[in-house]
């Protein structure tokens, strides 16, 4: 891949530019975390499509733009992180941040599926931050990184978690029993999210083993699935129909 790098200064926003010998498709794809923007530089840069990074959030920027959703880039098993790496489908930041895609899905699928859920502002909330988690994942830390120049999760984002799993607990008996998966249909969507939560969770150990990505990712997704097993709970009419595990009931 050739890269050629310049500062620039656009729309009155300090930031620099790569730009990328790649067909659009791709370059939004390792974009994808990023707020990026089209411009003109310099004349000795005209003809190269160039993917500007913000060093800043500004409210108005726009995510990704995507105008080609196959690349052919990854026929050979590979795929590319958010700083442009090159590594395989099976890599342990890939794994991670899949698992995270995948539990978003699940709460997605919750919300179509009971469109009249109660705390859909909540799940709503959550899988934003799931994104955010999985930009997170697929931007490796560097050394001495300014935190402002990166998506991160941060402290305050599982410390309302725990707030809500509070509020939520709150109105529920104590459990002297497990407890089934299921009762009511959002409750089952919920403890579904809870297992791949948790899948998630074994994921970002295995990846804090080989790279440092901070201990943020991982307290995040502790956290959620504590919330998503006491939602799972509200869901059945505040714990009373609850499918309580029976031990031995079969033998």
């Amino acid at each position: 891949m050739h890269c050629v790098g310049a500062n620039v200064a656009a729309e009155g926003i300090g930031c620099s530019v790569r730009t990328v010998q790649r067909n659009r498709a791709e370059l939004a794809y390792q974009a994808h975390f990023f707020p990026i923007r089209e411009i003109q530089v310099a004349p000795q840069l005209a003809g190269l499509h160039c993917v500007l990074f913000l060093s800043t959030f500004p409210e108005n920027a726009p995510m990704v733009y995507l105008s080609k959703i196959y690349t052919k880039s990854g026929d050979h098993g590979e795929t590319g992180l958010g700083d442009g790496q090159r590594v395989a489908k099976d890599h342990p930041r890939v794994a991670a941040y899949g698992d995270v895609d995948e539990l978003n899905c699940v709460l997605g699928l919750l919300l179509t599926n009971v469109p009249d859920y109660a705390e859909r502002n909540l799940i709503l909330r959550i899988q934003n931050e799931l994104f955010d988690l999985g930009a997170d994942l697929c931007v490796p830390m560097q050394p001495g990184e300014n935190p402002a120049h990166a998506l991160r999760i941060i402290a305050s984002q599982y410390e309302q978690l725990e707030r809500d799993i509070d509020r939520l607990n709150d109105t529920l008996e104590p459990l002297n029993s497990f407890i089934l998966p299921g009762g009511s249909p959002a409750s089952g969507w919920l403890h579904l999210g809870r297992t791949v939560c948790r899948r998630a969770e074994r994921s970002v150990v295995t990846l804090m083993k080989m790279e440092n990505i901070g201990e943020h990712p991982m307290i995040y997704l502790n956290r959620l699935s504590d919330l998503l097993f006491v939602m799972g709970r509200v869901a059945n009419d505040g714990g009373k129909a609850d499918v309580l595990w029976v031990p031995g009931k079969s033998r």
